[in-house]
């Protein structure tokens, strides 16, 4: 007899209907936040700003405050007691919430006070820290989140490039005040007058500093000149500010030949560990004097030979006749902005982690949240930190499982 039968890759079995697996809600996490006030002098940013406390509060959440914390940014204590956080005065206590959300990086004292288990959110400026930070960190088992590291669905870095953003304006902006004549300047005026020459300017990198430096350089009618190692970057910018401009690959005559001409140089070249240094201490002994240099790497040790860390108190120092400019942390210059770039950030952040059940449960059910963590609890998730302090290093794919 003929088999009249349908082939079919399900058993009997899996064709009988199947109860059907709803997914059980998450549960949302209540949090309890500790916003310590910074005491570096240098830092003048806060995570998060009244406005972001309210929602926060109003959302079920408990956020303690330092007093102080936002004096930097120009928020009194008085409007986040409004808000709804509670005001803390003793330094040490901020340090016994759950989550401490803080901007710079942890104080010897502070790691002495903070509590183990605790889920730390700050940034992690590898330049200023040492294997002995994160070696006490290790030690009381601290889950660790860096603002450098943070990525988003788009596989971008998200805190980096508001800050990178924010960066690039103020470099143009503190550049066109420091060639002003009452700051030693050569008394130029960065913008265009009719019947006088544009204002030169040099910007040696092309990626998001780089590309909001040229679009305020060029808003203020400058004539500005690029620098990068990469064509496809180059490329990007050129088309990400719409208009052609004057571009070129780093190629020593070249670069010398536009230094000795600008009257502004911006530095903002990154590297995967030190910036490269492409400007010689020659290149700045030929450049104009009174010219101006702002070295944004200065963080990864700067693309000028002549740069030196300075600070917001003591922005500039004068060399070969060249004002140089090179805070590390540009954006505190303009903290009240960049406390509300981050502020926006973390409040959605805030309240994305919660509402997915915390950031024990989100950490290892989202991949967005897991690229921002560098230590989990105690261990070096991180390679190349392991790989610069001489570090264990551990797969945190693995420590989630």
């Amino acid at each position: 007899m003929e088999d009249h039968s349908i082939y079919t890759p399900f058993s009997h079995e899996d064709l009988i209907p199947q109860p059907e697996c709803l997914e059980i809600p998450r549960k949302k996490e209540r949090f309890s936040i500790g916003i310590p006030k910074e005491t570096n002098n240098q830092e003048k940013r806060i995570c998060l700003t009244p406005d972001a406390v309210e929602i926060l509060v109003n959302c079920g959440h408990q956020i303690s405050i330092e007093s102080g914390a936002g004096i930097g940014a120009n928020y009194t204590d008085a409007e986040y007691s409004e808000a709804g956080a509670e005001i803390v005065y003793n330094s040490q206590s901020i340090f016994e919430k759950p989550i401490i959300l803080k901007v710079g990086p942890l104080t010897n004292e502070e790691i002495e006070w903070i509590k183990p288990n605790t889920f730390l959110v700050s940034s992690v400026p590898t330049y200023a820290l040492n294997k002995k930070y994160f070696s006490e960190l290790t030690k009381k088992r601290i889950t660790a989140v860096g603002f450098e590291f943070i990525k988003d669905e788009q596989d971008q870095l998200p805190v980096l490039r508001l800050l990178s953003e924010i960066a690039g304006t103020t470099a143009v902006l503190v550049g066109s005040e420091l060639m002003s004549t009452v700051n030693g300047g050569n008394g130029i005026l960065m913008g265009g007058v009719t019947g006088v020459r544009p204002t030169e300017v040099v910007i040696l990198g092309a990626g998001t500093v780089a590309e909001n430096a040229t679009r305020t350089a060029l808003g203020l009618g400058a004539s500005v000149r690029v620098f990068d190692d990469s064509l496809s970057r180059l490329r990007r910018l050129q088309q990400n500010i719409g208009q052609r401009i004057s571009t070129s690959t780093i190629d020593p005559k070249e670069l010398s030949k536009a230094l000795r001409r600008c009257d502004l140089a911006i530095g903002a070249l990154r590297g995967n560990s030190r910036t490269p240094c492409v400007v010689t201490e020659h290149m700045v002994e030929n450049m104009k004097t009174g010219a101006v240099i702002i070295d944004i790497s200065i963080d990864q040790g700067g693309c000028f030979e002549t740069s030196e860390i300075t600070t917001h108190d003591q922005p500039t120092f004068i060399k070969h006749d060249v004002i140089h400019y090179a805070v590390s942390n540009i954006t505190s210059r303009v903290s009240r902005t960049s406390s509300k770039a981050l502020s926006n950030f973390f409040l959605s952040y805030l309240l994305m982690i919660a509402n997915e059940g915390g950031f024990t449960t989100v950490v290892k059910s989202d991949k967005t949240v897991r690229n921002g963590v560098y230590l989990y609890h105690g261990r070096v998730v991180k390679k190349n930190l392991s790989d610069w302090f001489d570090l264990p290093f551990h797969d945190i794919n693995l420590l989630i499982v």
